[in-house]
């Protein structure tokens, strides 16, 4: 059953406190940690999911790791339908989605795409509700159907992440120094 429910600050201290143990499970080869999805932008509606963001130094380097991670409780599932990512996930005891890993190589653009999309969400909050209440309506109608749900909230993830990522991009631009010009 698809289950949307309000945003609950829990999820920061799941996320915080996940992460030391995810870390320390993909050791050298990890480069940064990632609080993403919607559990990592306050005050909307998600599925009660923490979703974290490994960008590591090697594919292959962590697929070596696998047993750390399945000592965690997570299921290994390689690239799961996405070429140049691994994905893991966590149930708990009553068989409920608790927690997913998607990791990428460093700087790849999956990597700065669900960086784009959480930093444009926290910060156009009315954008982010939207996105809630459209996930909540979603959930309700098409509650034993996830194909129907993922499908209903697609086109809405697609045009801002377009928007996530120009607005990336017009920060950039914003923040790089012009050179000066010495006469």
């Amino acid at each position: 059953m698809i289950r949307v429910v309000d945003y609950d600050s829990d999820w920061l201290v799941a996320y915080n406190d996940e992460a030391k143990d995810v870390s320390k499970a993909a050791g050298n080869t990890l480069v940064c940690i990632h609080h993403i999805g919607s559990t990592s932008i306050p005050g909307i509606k998600a599925k009660p999911i923490i979703d974290i963001l490994l960008e590591v130094e090697s594919l292959d380097a962590l697929d070596e790791r696998a047993m750390e991670f399945e000592a965690l409780g997570y299921e290994v599932m390689g690239e799961f339908g996405i070429p140049g990512r691994r994905y893991y996930h966590r149930d708990n005891s009553s068989g409920v989605r608790t927690h997913q890993i998607h990791a990428f190589k460093a700087g790849v653009s999956d990597v700065a795409r669900h960086l784009a999309f959480r930093d444009y969400m926290r910060s156009h909050p009315i954008v982010a509700s939207q996105y809630g209440e459209l996930k909540a309506r979603l959930a309700k109608e098409y509650s034993h159907d996830m194909d129907a749900y993922m499908d209903g909230k697609d086109s809405f993830v697609k045009d801002q992440e377009k928007l996530a990522l120009q607005w990336v991009k017009e920060r950039l631009r914003e923040s790089t120094p012009r050179p000066s010009i010495d006469q």
